[in-house]
């Protein structure tokens, strides 16, 4: 890809318009570029409309400046006249590794040398999806979250052929459509984050299986807990703060023997050795150690209360038990 096509005219390829695939059309398309799409389904225009009604209705009211001009949207005949032209190509095809592979082989038979071709797979690694590619290197995973078109977290996970250049490039141009590209730099199947909510999916799965849960009262336990911390400071940083002015080695020594308790059905953990616990504080002073735990408990306390006021006003969620709080204390005072 040329240095200059983030200052001139871009044009995506997105191949595959379904939910992840016209999130992504939204993406691009709302941040100027020019996107040529090809999904062959019949209804595919149909659905990719409903997605970017939703889209311009939500995006831009995150800025607090204008939007670029939309971009102009082509539906393609082919494969081939989808991506001639195209700097970025994001594939969102089933998670089928000979269907990725078939049409990586039709991409890349048609598609500039300088183009990057991001895969949308969930489980699938870059290795994987390089296999008897014409050209790998150009090939890497780019995982968004769904809606695409608001949530701005992408795993961009390259393997050892992607060279650093082209990975550079990938960051900087996802970058430039609002995008967090998260480098996860060591392959493993599912990225990151899919691993995490697996371990949750998991154990929900059980507690549902022994009677313990219903499917609301987990999306409850998440809804008005640790969601609402998660949202704003993750599983580490949130840690932190627990442990109090001692930090995070502090937390760790107070909770850690808990791994090896049965509270959960996932009992294969990481053995709490001197040196990992090390290497959790380090890198948690990193993150972290900027701020002072009561700076950290100010942060995270406006934080929430942006999060649940703004549930208040649609009354869903942690928003809706908050307004009939409001009722209480009105017939209290």
């Amino acid at each position: 890809m040329s240095d200059n096509v983030t200052t001139q005219h871009k044009t995506a390829a997105c191949i595959g318009g379904g939910v992840i695939g016209g999130g992504w059309v939204a993406r691009f398309l709302l941040h100027g570029w020019d996107v040529n799409v090809y999904d062959p389904a019949s209804d595919a225009k149909r659905k990719l409309d409903a997605v970017l009604e939703n889209a311009r209705a939500a995006l831009p009211a995150l800025a607090d400046v204008a939007m670029p001009s939309e971009g102009k949207l082509t539906f393609c005949d082919t494969l081939e006249a989808a991506v001639t032209n195209a700097h970025w190509i994001q594939e969102s095809v089933p998670e089928r590794l000979d269907i990725k592979h078939a049409v990586f082989a039709q991409v890349q038979a048609a598609c500039l040398d300088s183009a990057i071709i991001g895969s949308s797979t969930s489980g699938f690694k870059p290795s994987q999806l390089q296999e008897n590619a014409l050209n790998p290197q150009q090939i890497m995973v780019a995982h968004p979250f769904n809606p695409v078109y608001l949530l701005p977290l992408v795993e961009l996970v390259p393997s050892p052929i992607n060279n650093p250049e082209i990975i550079e490039q990938a960051k900087t141009l996802l970058t430039s459509i609002g995008m967090k590209p998260l480098h996860v730099r060591k392959e493993i199947d599912a990225h990151i984050a899919d691993r995490l909510l697996e371990a949750v999916w998991r154990e929900g799965l059980w507690m549902i299986k022994d009677g313990i849960a219903t499917t609301s009262e987990i999306d409850d336990a998440i809804r008005y807990g640790f969601g609402l911390r998660w949202a704003q400071m993750g599983l580490f940083e949130t840690y932190r703060i627990a442990g109090g002015e001692a930090g995070m080695a502090h937390f760790i020594a107070q909770f850690g023997p808990c791994l090896e308790w049965p509270w959960t059905k996932l009992m294969d953990v990481p053995e709490l050795t001197d040196e990992l616990i090390a290497t959790i504080a380090q890198q948690s002073d990193e993150q972290s150690g900027h701020h002072t735990i009561r700076e950290l408990e100010r942060i995270r306390d406006k934080n929430l209360i942006g999060i649940m006021r703004v549930q208040k006003d649609n009354n869903w969620g942690v928003g809706e038990l908050l307004n009939q709080h409001d009722q209480r204390l009105k017939q209290l005072g």
